[in-house]
């Protein structure tokens, strides 16, 4: 039983040390959302700050409501990008090191 629980100790020890190093790798990363077929791209960091916006100079001819939409599905774009890198590194640094049955939020 005591080994158990040592074993146990340790483990949950290294999962949130590459929980840590996985949080600050994504922090640091950059993804780039696109709309209108790349007319419009934003780039954003793991931490939802945005970068960069571009805007092809051909968009703004379409008016304001168009270039305004664009901007907010290439937002939504790159939000969704570092949902789904995030998810997949965290699910990554801990795969085989939980106990069978046992989730992390995310």
């Amino acid at each position: 039983m005591k080994g158990g629980l040592g074993n146990f100790m340790r483990q949950a020890q290294q999962i949130q040390s590459n929980m840590e190093k996985a949080q600050a790798e994504l922090a640091n990363m950059e993804v780039t959302g696109q709309s209108g077929g790349g007319m419009v791209s934003v780039v954003m960091t793991g931490r939802y700050d945005c970068r960069r916006v571009t805007i092809n100079d051909e968009v703004w001819q379409e008016g304001k409501e168009m270039v305004e939409d664009l901007v907010a599905a290439a937002v939504n774009d790159a939000v969704q990008q570092v949902e789904a890198q995030s998810k997949e590194k965290m699910s990554s640094m801990t795969s085989g090191m939980l106990p069978p049955g046992f989730k992390l939020p995310f």
